[in-house]
Order: structure tokens, then sequence, then C-alpha cells
């Protein structure tokens, strides 16, 4: 348990600075062709990774043993998901779509009830979700402005939580018979495969900035292909559920960006619903609190 901390919070810090890359890059470029390109670099780093960590036949036998759940993980878990966080923020601001996806606890909850029985959810879990929820809330303090089309937005990033929810728990029941990076590699090679007749049918109108551009590339380095890495080791080690709490820390790695990298001020109300954020995922996640097992029952 001592590495779950350092590895969540980098993986937070990488998939919170993906909604800021999505913003820039879909400002140029149609969400599904944005997401294929991004799917399609990602693939080639991540098949080169497992070609260069167990060669290149061996790479190509795994993924053809795999390919079932890799279809599956890339539809659910890249395709789907990430097309719908693009189209999302055409419409509604990248902090508010960091936002709307930490209701994916909720989604893995809920869905674990069903298909994860062995692993039942506690009280303490329970109350970490929502003090994590009122410090999401709290950061937020506002609905997404901007009328119906606003609406339309945050409503597909909360589907999109609903299907990275599903990816999860699947991923979690098939971590144990495929191995991580070949479950990515996979996964990132059927989701460019399954977007490419939607890219194809509205391409760029006209060849993208370089913003957009540098923006594509960061995305599909950072969290998609390093991201993609990290996710599936921190599913092995520590389940759906504990995983899915990094959402919760998306929203406060987005103020950081903000105040480091576009002056933005960082408000008490902001530090507050921070703690709130941490010390939820501390109790949901049964880490210890000043010497104290959190994932005990609350009397």
């Amino acid at each position: 348990m001592r590495s779950y901390w350092p590895l969540i919070l980098l993986l937070a810090a990488m998939w919170g600075a993906s909604y800021l890359f999505i913003k820039v890059a879909v400002d140029d470029i149609p969400p599904a062709a944005m997401t294929d390109f991004r799917l399609s670099i990602a693939a080639v780093l991540l098949t080169g990774y497992l070609a260069f960590r167990s060669g290149a036949r061996s790479a190509v036998t795994e993924l053809r043993a795999a390919w079932r759940p890799c279809l599956v993980l890339g539809m659910i878990n890249a395709a789907l998901p990430m097309t719908l966080v693009a189209w999302g923020e055409t419409h509604i601001d990248s902090s508010i779509a960091g936002i709307a996806q930490a209701s994916v606890p909720i989604f893995v909850a809920i869905l674990g009830l069903r298909y994860l029985p062995h692993d039942p959810l506690r009280s303490s879990q329970v109350a970490g979700l929502g003090l994590g929820l009122a410090g999401v809330a709290l950061i937020t303090g506002f609905h997404p402005s901007g009328g119906a089309w606003a609406i339309a937005g945050t409503f597909a990033v909360v589907l999109s939580s609903l299907s990275y929810a599903s990816g999860g728990i699947y991923g979690q029941l098939r971590v144990h018979h495929t191995p991580g990076p070949v479950l990515a590699a996979g996964s990132m090679i059927a989701g460019a495969v399954v977007l490419l007749p939607f890219a194809s049918a509205h391409p760029p109108t006209q060849m993208p900035g370089a913003t957009a551009l540098a923006g594509l590339c960061a995305l599909a380095l950072i969290p998609t292909f390093l991201g993609q890495l990290l996710l599936f080791r921190i599913l092995r080690l520590y389940g759906s559920r504990r995983l899915s709490l990094v959402t919760f820390l998306m929203p406060g790695f987005a103020i950081a960006y903000g105040a480091a990298l576009l002056n933005e001020p960082i408000s008490a109300v902001a530090l507050t619903g921070l703690a709130l954020i941490l010390l939820g995922v501390a109790f949901a996640s049964g880490q210890r609190l000043f010497g104290v097992r959190v994932q005990e029952e609350l009397a």
C-alpha cells in the first residue's frame, strides 16, 4: 500500500492535464479525429514499448491472444469516453469537464455491487466518496453556464465517466490473466481502428495550428501513453475502486496548473475543497490518517 499515494498522485497529475491539452487541440481538430490521432500515436508508442519489453514476435502473439478484451477496452475505455470528453469540451470549459469526471467513483461503486461482489463497499468508503464529492462541489461553486449546449456537453462527460467506470471494472476482472502493457497497447489499437470511420467522416477542414498540434502531441504522450501504462499497474495492484478515486484529485491539479501557467488566483475556498477531496480519497482508499487505518468501519 505504500506505493498507492505516489502512483495515484502521478496519474492524477497526468490525467489532470489532459483536459487542458484537449481544450487546446479540439479548437482546430474535430473531436473524433482528434481522439483518433491521439489513440493512434499512443498505440504506436505502446506497441513499441511492448515489443522492446518482450520482443516483436512475442508482442504480436500476446496482442493476438488478447484481442477480445483489447477490443472491449478499446471501445469503452478509450474510443467512446475520450470522444465524449472531447465533444463535451467544445461546449464547456476544461475545468468543468475535469470536475464532471469526479462522478467515476460513483458509477464504479454502483456497478461494483453487481460485478464485484467479492469487494463489498464499506461505510468508510461511502463516507470517503461523500467527502470527495463535497470538496468537488465546494471548488466548483456553480453550475455550467452557456445554455442547453453546455448542459449537453457536461452530460457527455458524465456519460464518459460511466464508460470509464465500466472499463475499469472489466479491466480489473481481466487484468489477472493479461499483462497490463498488452491491454494498454491492444486497447489503443482497437480504439483507433473503431474511430477511424468517424474521424474520416469529419476530418479537419484546414491544417491545425502549431498550438493545437502541440496539445495533441502532449495529450498522446503524457496522459495517454504514459498514463495507460500507469493505469494498468494501479488497476492490477489496487483494483478499480481505488483507481477511480484519481478523478477526485484532478480538480486540485487543475487549480495548480491554472495558477502556475495562467496566473489564476488560489482562493481559500479552493484550498478547503482540495483538502476535503484528499481526505475523501484517504477514507475511500483505506489509507492511514495519523496512524489510524480509515478503512475500518465508522462508529
